[in-house]
């Protein structure tokens, strides 16, 4: 499906009753789309994208113009807490009188970032990347950078309409099944209309890159990359040729094709750090085996995350084991 993306401010139909928004953002994937779905006399907006004054002004064209074609902005569901969909998510809720829906997990993840900003949660966060090998200069760098959520996140409500997996939502006259995805987030809302065969993915499922799925220090035991291999299979029940509409990307299809390129990426990866193991090294150590160039300090902490994920999926598989030292350092070694 071939449909040229829209300038900010501006919007595609997708589907009668349904137009695609997109914001630029200021790191990579460089933009964030934002669903709209015609909602009685207005439109119900599936995401708020990152909080900077650019986007503010990107919004307010749009609720100007012929993007929402004279009608007002009547509803919003947030699908996760990442600052990309969650970041406006206040000043549009405060702007136009709204509850925001989202799931209660995403929800109060979100709360609890926003507020948790004090000097011992950057240490802990400094702490876990030097038990994975990360050098002393890179912890140093980020007890010096502080908390980040803050400040890509405005103000969030203090109310919300919770939202779960298996829920139906009528809107626009269609039934919309929320189907939730665990990994890239904890419990990242997804919607599907079996009426339309058109699935609003969220970051679950993207058209030309994995998305991020990293261990963090919040949660060391989790086991997020196996989350996110369990939820690409629960989508499997879905129709192939449904309609892929993602957070990153143009709309595609078909489905169970990318579910399936997915899938071999990650196990092409775990099949590489598993022999990358072979001698046991740290994380950091071991990032060649998953990334071609070096990573600088901005992005190395989204790397130790997904090595870290991916080396505790390789645990509770049972193919490599933990080795730490004396200082509480981490080794990984192959079974």
């Amino acid at each position: 499906m071939q449909i040229e993306p829209p300038p900010p401010g501006q919007a595609r139909e997708i589907i009668p009753g349904l137009r695609w928004l997109r914001f630029p953002l200021p790191f990579p994937p460089h933009d964030v789309n934002v669903w709209l779905l015609e909602d009685g006399g207005g439109w119900l907006a599936i995401d708020a994208a990152i909080a900077n004054d650019e986007t503010r002004g990107h919004w307010r064209a749009a609720l100007a113009g012929e993007a929402f074609g004279n009608r007002p902005l009547t509803g919003l569901l947030v699908t996760h807490f990442h600052p990309d969909h969650a970041g406006l998510m206040g000043w549009l809720a405060a702007g136009h009188g709204l509850t925001p829906m989202m799931t209660r997990i995403e929800w109060l993840q979100a709360r609890s970032l926003w507020f948790d900003t004090d000097p011992e949660m950057i240490e802990h966060q400094a702490e876990f990347a030097r038990i994975a090998g990360a050098p002393a200069e890179y912890c140093a760098f980020l007890r010096g950078r502080g908390a980040l959520y803050v400040r890509a996140v405005a103000p969030l409500p203090r109310a919300f309409a919770a939202i779960s997996d298996g829920e139906v939502l009528r809107i626009g006259g269609r039934d919309w099944r929320v189907l939730t995805g665990q990994g890239h987030a904890p419990d990242m809302a997804c919607l599907y209309c079996e009426e339309a065969r058109v699935l609003i993915a969220a970051d679950q499922v993207l058209p030309r890159i994995s998305p991020y799925v990293g261990l963090h220090a919040g949660e060391p035991m989790a086991d997020p990359l196996g989350a996110f291999l369990a939820t690409l299979e629960r989508f499997r029940a879905l129709p192939e040729d449904t309609l892929v509409l993602p957070s990153h990307g143009a709309p595609f299809r078909p489905l169970h094709s990318r579910l399936d390129a997915l899938v071999t990426h990650h196990d092409d990866r775990l099949s590489a750090l598993e022999d990358a193991c072979r001698a046991p090294a740290t994380a950091h150590a071991l990032l060649p085996a998953l990334f071609r160039r070096p990573l600088d300090q901005r992005n190395l902490g989204f790397g130790l995350g997904e090595m870290l994920a991916h080396l505790r999926r390789l645990e509770a598989m049972g193919r490599v084991e933990r080795l730490p030292d004396a200082d509480g350092v981490i080794a990984w070694g192959r079974k």
